[in-house]
C-alpha cells in the first residue's frame, strides 16, 4: 500500500492525487485554477448538483469514476457510477429523470469485464427507475488509462417544496446521519491491498433518492443534505459549516462506526470520519422536526439506522467540533489530501 505524502515537497505546480480527494487541496485547485479558467466562481456555494438556468426545477450533475479495483465487495464501478450520480441529484432535493454514461476503456481490457460492469450499471439504473439515454465509448492505448473509467451526467427534477443547499444550515439545526460510515472506503481499500477484511466489510453503495422523496412532507425544515463520499463525513460537515457560517458540534458516541470498520481504521491509522461512503447522507434539519424526520427515514431499509449525531450553533468562525468519548472537544478539520485514493 502506498503511503506517499498527498502533496510532496517541491511538487506544488504538479497535479497530485490529493487534488482529487474532495478536501482542502481540491478546494485550492478549484479556486485558483479551475473556476477562474471557466469564467469565475458561481453565485452561492459549490454544490453536488446545480439548477439548470431558466429551466425551473431541473437539476444537473456530472461525475467521473476511477475506482480501483473495478469490482469490490458490495458493488463495482458500474453500479457505483449510477448510484453516485443519482445521489448527487438527490442532495439537491431532486429525483433522477435521465442519465448519460460514457466509457473510457484501456486497450486489452477483457470484454467480459466490460460486459459485466455495463450490465451492473444497467441493472442499477433500472432499479433506481432512471433510464440511461445516451453516452460515448472511447478506447485508449495500453498504459494510457488504468483499465476502465466511467463518466456520467444526471438530470433530475426537484421534489416540490425541497430546496436544500449547503448554505441553508442554521444555528439550532439538528444534524442527522442516515446510516453507518466508513464501509465503502474500507471495502475498496481492503480488496485492493489484500488486507483480509472483505468477509466483514461490504460497500454501502446504493441510491438515496427514495430517502429524499420521504423528506418531501417536511419541506422547508430540511435545510442541507450531503452524501459524504470523498473526504468522508469530515469533509461534508466542513463544507456545510463553511457555506452556512456556523459551528457544527457532533458527538463521537452517536456516530455509527461498524466494529469491522473501526478495526480496519485502527490497523491502518485512519480516522473513520474521513473515509468515503456511498450509501448514506447527512441532513441538517430544523430541531423541532427531528423526531418526525428520523421516523420517516427509518421506514426505509437504506436508513433504518438513522440517528441524530449533533447540532449547530453560532460562531465567529465556521468549524466542526467533535465531543469525544471522554468528554473532551477537538476540531475536525477539512481533510488535506488523499488518504484513500481511487475509491470512487
Amino acid at each position: 500500500m502506498s503511503l506517499d505524502c498527498p502533496l510532496p515537497y517541491g511538487a506544488h505546480e504538479l497535479v497530485q492525487l490529493g487534488h482529487g480527494a474532495g478536501g482542502r487541496l481540491t478546494a485550492e485547485l478549484l479556486d485558483r485554477l479551475v473556476l477562474p479558467a471557466l469564467g469565475g466562481p458561481p453565485e452561492g456555494p459549490l454544490e453536488d448538483a446545480s439548477l439548470l438556468p431558466r429551466e425551473g426545477e431541473l437539476v444537473v450533475s456530472t461525475d467521473s469514476f476511477v475506482v480501483s479495483p473495478l469490482t469490490f465487495p458490495g458493488g463495482d464501478i458500474g453500479s457505483l457510477a449510477v448510484h453516485g450520480t443519482v445521489n448527487d441529484l438527490a442532495m439537491r432535493g431532486a429525483l433522477p429523470v435521465a442519465l448519460t454514461l460514457a466509457v473510457i476503456a484501456e486497450e486489452g481490457l477483457p470484454l467480459g469485464e466490460l460486459r459485466s460492469v455495463l450490465g451492473s450499471a444497467g441493472k442499477a439504473a433500472h432499479q433506481a427507475g432512471v433510464p440511461i439515454i445516451t453516452g460515448d465509448t472511447k478506447v485508449v492505448g495500453r498504459g494510457a488509462a488504468d483499465r476502465l473509467f466511467l463518466n456520467t451526467t444526471g438530470i433530475g427534477r426537484r421534489v416540490p417544496g425541497l430546496t436544500p443547499s449547503a448554505a441553508r444550515a442554521r444555528p439550532g439545526d439538528a444534524v442527522l446521519l442516515s446510516g453507518p460510515i466508513g464501509l465503502h472506503g474500507t471495502a475498496v481499500l481492503s480488496t485492493r491491498e489484500g488486507l483480509g477484511f472483505e468477509a466483514d466489510i461490504v460497500s454501502d453503495t446504493r441510491p438515496l433518492h427514495r430517502l429524499v422523496q420521504a423528506l418531501a412532507p417536511f419541506g422547508g425544515a430540511v435545510h442541507s443534505l450531503r452524501d459524504p463520499t470523498r473526504g468522508g463525513l469530515a469533509a461534508s460537515l466542513n463544507e456545510i459549516a463553511c457555506a452556512s457560517g456556523i459551528v457544527v458540534e457532533i458527538e463521537e458516541a452517536a456516530v455509527p462506526v461498524p466494529s469491522a470498520v473501526a478495526a480496519a481504521c485502527d490497523l491502518l491509522g485512519l480516522d473513520p470520519l474521513v473515509v468515503a461512503n456511498e450509501g448514506c447522507l447527512v441532513a441538517f434539519v430544523a430541531a423541532d422536526a427531528t423526531d418526525a424526520i428520523l421516523g420517516a427515514l427509518r421506514a426505509y431499509p437504506e436508513a433504518e439506522q438513522a440517528v441524530r449525531i449533533g447540532h449547530c450553533g453560532e460562531a465567529a468562525a465556521a468549524r466542526v467540533e467533535l465531543r469525544t468519548l471522554i468528554g473532551a472537544r477537538r476540531v475536525v478539520d477539512m481533510p488535506l489530501g488523499e488518504q484513500l485514493p481511487r475509491i470512487c
